[in-house]
């Protein structure tokens, strides 16, 4: 005994004819308010620290060593030629890409900026001969450790995008991330070895 036949619609003909196998649609990655609230925390957090760290630099507040004593800082690590304007660029790039990451306003590029400070700050606290420096604050002043926890930060911000309490909410590299994400470290490493390599001498 046959089942019933299921009728189709050909547009102006109906018939017999099974159903057209598709693929099912693939579902879009749930947002969460939770995880929006999680990523604003780690932008506020992270971008305020640099931002302390540029005002540092810049001003000289927060028991900061302002311009000159950040020049020095600079050339005592190999920076000679460069030290003044790197201190200047050092100190206004942590201030304002830290304020941009707080906003959450073009977070893969601030962050990618962020992350080639936290790369040649680590490469050079390693040394060539082994660090130079402890790994834990604990063990001594000038540790890896904040330096791997905000780099860390700002490599998640630079994947994750901001989340949607942002300024960023909507824009095109928070809908399609990775392309935007690979692209800006991909400058944010570029711009490390420039300063590693070109400008450290």
């Amino acid at each position: 005994m046959s089942g019933p036949t299921q009728q189709y619609d050909w547009g102006s003909v109906s018939g017999d004819e099974p159903p057209e196998r598709t693929r099912p649609e693939r579902l879009p990655v749930p947002a969460h308010v939770s995880s929006d609230i999680g990523l604003l925390i780690l932008r506020v957090v992270v971008g305020g620290i640099f931002v302390a760290h540029g005002v540092q630099k810049v001003f000289g507040l927060l028991g900061g060593l302002g311009p000159a004593g950040t020049a020095e800082a600079l050339d005592g690590l190999g920076f000679t030629a460069f030290a003044l304007p790197l201190a200047w660029v050092l100190g206004v790039g942590q201030l304002v890409l830290g304020a941009l990451l707080v906003l959450g306003l073009l977070t893969p590029f601030a962050a990618a900026g962020l992350l080639a400070t936290k790369i040649v700050a680590i490469v050079l606290s390693l040394g060539p001969d082994g660090p130079v420096v402890p790994l834990f604050a604990a063990d001594g002043p000038n540790s890896l450790e904040l330096h791997l926890l905000l780099g860390g930060g700002v490599a998640a911000l630079l994947f994750t995008g901001a989340g949607r309490i942002a300024l960023d909410a909507g824009r095109t590299y928070q809908r399609r991330p990775l392309p935007w994400s690979v692209l800006a470290l991909v400058i944010g490493v570029g711009v490390a070895l420039l300063a590693l390599f070109v400008l450290r001498r």
